[in-house]
């Protein structure tokens, strides 16, 4: 059976802050787990990545929007399920442990691990772009450094610490789409007041070549440009782990995720659409929203992105060095990372699982640096499918994982996934459709991402058959000498 970290509450730890403590704290209030629940489906890429889908599928982008959310809603439907049974911060490698095989959890932790460092080194350069952008008289990789060395520490401190960053940031990001939306859907139906914008209106949508201008086919290369963006739903339910009562925290994350995709993607990517006709260059040239943002005569209208943009960096840095520090403590607790990441300060901070991570975030900042187009781009593609083989990993440890609770305390089964078992396998169906999809893409290296994540998951997965076949060799060597 998988073990559980143990919890106890934020400050009730003995001793000084950084003496080795018996687990994780529940240091995360209700304020701060909606926050992180609410600003995770809302990454950097919303902002910066739906230009090119929106030339690609024009108005149809919506469509590729709805496929992703509806695939998201499902899969959290599922993570929601098994999580709320059973709250860890090993989240879905911890059921995919007990539900598949420790094989199963030692593999998908690690690829998702990697692929948060990999995120670090993405997002820490983003972001270090617009600080020196703003004060050049500080090199790029000088402001990479800051920012990550802040929020090393802050992560560093305690997890309330991250949660009351998290909670700023998310919030930020949150009033700004959310004000985008109602001044954008206001403009849309010519009722904003002191605005006259001659391009906006629900005409837009299909007055310019068709809804699907580039014809049905483009919802699916939509689908592949846009699906990454929505990868960070699932960080709610490994926070859930650290909070006072993790079971409401994580039913409440799951039930909120429809309203939550449904206004912040499919609501202001309507606004951007219907804003300008989705063939005009400024979309391509200055960004989608700082483009229906000038479109608005708003001044200053790319400078406002910058700072929304900048917010949502450094939320995804902050998460992104949270979830990875927490999947490595959980890989510690099972033994399938060395023991030390399991240890945890009187804060019930995994110090040594923050620095591990933290350090290989900075290697992935040099090779960025350094070797942008050949070490950097193999790292960036050979992790790209990885949001895809956890949701696919979600599915097939949901199917067993249902049984198990049901056998063994079906009255935590609190939250259910709709239509058991056929919904799950459809998912499951339209993850591997995406995935095969992928390999026929080489367009937008769609292609290399897949062939490359498959090579470096292969690999992972080899070496977890190895450590598992030695772990049994082991076992039977002790009882052998035990009889004897």
């Amino acid at each position: 059976m998988t073990s559980q970290p143990t919890l106890t509450k934020a400050g009730s730890g003995p001793g000084d802050p950084g003496e080795p403590h018996s687990g994780l704290h529940a240091g995360l209030k209700n304020r701060h787990l909606s926050m992180i629940a609410i600003g995770g489906v809302i990454g950097a890429g919303l902002f910066v990545g739906s230009s090119s889908g929106i030339a690609t599928a024009g108005p149809g982008i919506l469509l590729s929007y709805a496929l992703v959310g509806t695939l998201v809603v499902l899969v959290m439907r599922m993570l929601g399920e098994m999580s709320a049974a059973n709250p860890t911060s090993g989240s879905f490698s911890a059921h995919a442990d007990r539900a598949l095989g420790p094989w199963a959890g030692f593999s998908i932790g690690w690829l998702y691990w990697f692929f948060w460092v990999v995120v670090l080194a993405v997002e820490a350069t983003a972001g270090a772009a617009i600080l020196e952008s703003w004060i050049p008289a500080v090199p790029q990789w000088g402001w990479a450094l800051i920012v990550m060395v802040v929020l090393t520490a802050t992560n560093l401190v305690s997890v309330g610490s991250y949660g009351e960053f998290e909670f700023w940031f998310a919030g930020i990001k949150v009033v700004a789409i959310g004000a985008f939306i109602v001044i954008g859907g206001l403009a849309v139906f010519g009722v904003l007041p002191g605005v006259d914008s001659d391009k906006a209106g629900v005409g837009n949508l299909v007055d310019h070549g068709g809804f699907l201008p580039h014809g049905p086919g483009a919802i699916l290369t939509g689908v592949l440009l846009v699906v990454f963006s929505f990868m960070g739903s699932e960080i709610a339910t490994l926070a859930a782990g650290e909070s006072e009562n993790p079971q409401r925290a994580v039913t409440k994350s799951t039930n909120s995720i429809i309203w939550r995709i449904g206004v912040f993607y499919l609501g202001s990517i309507f606004v951007v659409v219907t804003l300008l006709p989705w063939n005009d260059p400024s979309l391509k040239e200055q960004g989608s929203y700082v483009a229906a943002l000038d479109s608005l005569g708003i001044a200053n209208a790319g400078e406002i992105m910058k700072f929304i943009v900048l917010t949502s960096v450094l939320s995804c840095l902050n998460s992104g060095l949270y979830t990875a520090s927490r999947m490595a403590f959980s890989l510690g607790e099972r033994g399938d990372a060395p023991k030390a990441f399991a240890r945890t300060t009187s804060r019930g901070v995994p110090r040594n699982a923050i620095i591990v991570s933290v350090v290989f975030g900075f290697v992935a900042v040099f090779f960025n640096y350094e070797y942008p187009e050949s070490v950097f781009l193999f790292l960036v593609n050979s992790s790209g499918a990885v949001a895809l083989f956890v949701w696919l990993v979600i599915c097939f440890s949901q199917l067993r994982m249902r049984k198990i609770i049901q056998a063994e305390s079906p009255e935590k089964l609190v939250v259910r996934m709709w239509l058991y078992p056929y919904l799950t396998w459809a998912t499951a169906g339209l993850i591997v459709f995406i995935l095969g999809y992928m390999l026929t893409d080489t367009e937008h290296d769609g292609r290399t991402t897949v062939l490359l994540s498959l090579l470096v998951a292969a690999i992972v997965i080899a070496i977890a058959f190895v450590k598992e076949k030695l772990t049994e060799r082991d076992e039977v060597r002790d009882e052998v000498r035990t009889e004897v």
